[in-house]
């Protein structure tokens, strides 16, 4: 790995950031006809100069034509991406060639149109996942063992374990496995010594932690260890991987509903149950979407009749609000708030339906 970050920048002075308007390679990406396939990946690692080791990531990925979000910090990497499908094998050579990186096993979306990233961003972070630990003598690769989807299966039929969903509650809102404790968190930070606190009776039970691609779990079960509880594991490959290898070997599939996705999508179906109601009018649904007043942006579930009434908006102050004149919503934002002004994730119940 020295070697690899040991690289010299090329003479030539790349661009390392996208210097494209957000609005036309959205359109570009939506009407391209090259087929993509949509991938998650992260390791946990000790990187001593991220910002080296972005640099000439973006360079590589860039020739790749890959589109995404990663995160790099001196713990690791956490990825989001898609790429050209013709280009998969390539990807992956790529990553092979960088040790920490070599024999990664990537998530690929259970449902994908390739039209999940239309751009590239890669930022350096403090932590691939915001933990708030401060503890010095946190060892994040401490973590719980890794189960299989079978291992899955078979160790939560066992009366004596607790299954924690690690994800936040609008996450767990739309899909969460059969009985699984969900923590009403915000925010994974918050949620690590929410989940201790909850389950400080519990401490002799089998514990198994979940995600939607195994990151967040993978750092929860540490930090579990760490807490003193003692048989704690966590989901190899989170949600995702779990999917595919039930299907691939006509497992029981003990997850219900739909899988939250952090990109274009919001959303891939792992069962057809509908477990979430409309924010606005409370008929069975589990589309998120976004307040399409920019001045709000709040994320909600809604459904197709209140997305035309509201015209995609959360609220019909939103709504009028959208339609106003750009130069008076301009002045008009000084003074007025909307949902998502100070919260930008929805709650059910947060929004009123409609007065009758």
């Amino acid at each position: 790995m020295a070697a690899y970050l040991c690289r010299t920048m090329s003479s030539s002075k790349k661009t390392l950031h996208n210097r494209v308007n957000r609005g036309e390679l959205k359109k570009n990406a939506r009407e391209s006809r090259i087929p993509r396939t949509t991938l998650s990946f992260y390791t946990y690692a000790h990187l001593p100069d991220p910002e080296s080791f972005r640099n000439r990531f973006y360079q590589d990925l860039s020739q790749l034509n890959v589109f995404g979000r990663i995160y790099v910090a001196r713990e690791g990497v956490n990825a989001q991406i898609s790429v050209p499908s013709a280009s998969l094998e390539e990807l992956i050579t790529y990553f092979n060639s960088i040790p920490f990186l070599a024999n990664l096993r990537m998530n690929i979306a259970i449902e994908d149109d390739g039209k999940s990233f239309f751009t590239l961003a890669i930022k350096v972070k403090d932590r691939i996942v915001a933990d708030g630990i401060e503890a010095d003598d946190f060892d994040v690769t401490k973590s719980g063992p890794h189960l299989s989807a079978a291992e899955f299966n078979n160790l939560t039929a066992d009366p004596n374990t607790i299954v924690v969903d690690m994800r936040n509650h609008y996450e767990s809102e739309v899909g969460h496995f059969e009985n699984a404790i969900l923590p009403p968190m915000e925010t994974f930070r918050e949620g690590l010594p929410m989940v201790a606190d909850m389950l400080r009776d519990k401490a002799e039970k089998n514990i198994v932690m979940y995600c939607t691609g195994g990151i967040r779990c993978e750092k929860a079960s540490a930090y579990m260890k760490y807490r003193g509880y003692k048989n704690v594991y966590q989901l190899d490959g989170g949600i995702i991987e779990y999917a595919r290898q039930t299907a691939l070997q006509g497992l029981d599939n003990k997850f219900i509903g739909k899988n939250f996705v952090f990109d274009e999508r919001l959303g891939e179906r792992i069962s057809d149950d509908i477990i979430s109601t409309c924010h606005q009018c409370g008929v069975p649904n589990d589309h998120h979407t976004n307040c399409a007043n920019d001045a709000c942006h709040l994320l909600f579930i809604q459904c197709s009749t209140c997305a035309e009434e509201f015209e995609g908006c959360c609220s019909i102050e939103c709504r009028d609000f959208k339609n106003l004149p750009e130069e008076v919503r301009k002045e008009k934002r000084k003074s007025i708030t909307f949902h998502g002004t100070h919260h930008s994730k929805s709650k059910p119940g947060m929004l009123q339906p409609p007065a009758p």
